[in-house]
């Protein structure tokens, strides 16, 4: 009787990366891969987990837990890990694909980002105009750091750059540890710029060049069987129309809409 084919489990990593879900729901974070990674590597006959990754970033702690998660079990499960990247793989993104042993792209892949960025809007001279009085108090005179509503800080923003660097240490400690000898530093790779998949591959930062069909075949053969593993998909019961009476208050909305503008001008850095 033939040994069973090899398995690998496919886990797609597709978003803005953020503690909460957009305006449709959508987003990577750890609440809701922790159960799909968890079954990825329970998988039976498996071979290796492949992540698939199509992500401009997002927050920096989600980013870490979910690449510690899947460090943590590929180490306990003794089973590799491979990364492919599709239009983009950048700032959180390739924070993700450093969970990988290996990582590849397409030629065309934005790659990197390697650097911390904060954003957000003023409302500052909106208020002035319809004459609205912004009242805030505090114990302590960091507890409203660059509140959208007030005018910012010499000194706020000071504070924000500390922490940003601080951030940015981390994330290029994390690829110096996982790329190691492979990693061909020079003046560009920790600016926060991106490379295509080619320049990323002669900077060490990915491996190859290649698609998750063709290396995983190459790897492990023609009979390699392919999972997919995502999230399981919310059961409804009758017309429930969660949430609705909250979309309603013009708080809300605007929220929502805000929301919506961040994550468009996320994609919006790498041209996508």
């Amino acid at each position: 009787m033939p040994p069973a084919p090899p398995v690998v489990a496919v886990l797609r990593l597709d978003g803005v990366i953020a503690a909460r879900g957009g305006l449709r729901g959508k987003g990577l974070s750890i609440a809701g891969l922790a159960e799909p990674i968890e079954r990825a590597f329970r998988l039976k006959d498996l071979a290796a987990v492949a992540l698939v990754i199509n992500s401009p970033g997002g927050s920096p702690v989600q980013s870490a837990l979910i690449e510690r998660r899947i460090r943590q079990l590929a180490l306990e499960k003794n089973v590799p890990v491979l990364a492919f990247a599709e239009d983009v793989a950048a700032s959180g993104g390739y924070w993700l694909a450093l969970a990988a042993d290996e990582i590849y792209a397409q030629e065309a892949s934005i790659m990197g980002s390697i650097g911390v960025v904060s954003a957000g809007f003023g409302f500052t001279d909106l208020i002035r105009r319809f004459g609205i009085e912004r009242r805030v108090h505090t114990a302590g005179t960091s507890k409203a750091m660059l509140d959208p509503f007030r005018a910012e800080e010499p000194g706020d923003v000071e504070r924000l750059k500390a922490l940003q660097l601080d951030i940015h240490d981390g994330f290029k400690d994390l690829v110096r540890a996982r790329r190691g000898a492979r990693l061909r530093e020079d003046d560009e790779i920790f600016t926060g710029a991106v490379f295509t998949g080619r320049q990323a591959l002669a900077r060490g930062l990915i491996d190859g060049i290649g698609d998750l069909r063709q290396v995983l075949r190459e790897r492990f053969g023609t009979r390699v069987r392919l999972r997919p593993v995502g999230e399981r998909p919310r059961r409804r019961f009758g017309l429930r129309f969660p949430g609705l009476a909250s979309r309603l208050d013009p708080i809300d909305l605007l929220t929502d809409g805000l929301n919506a503008l961040e994550e468009r001008a996320i994609w919006a850095r790498f041209g996508l």
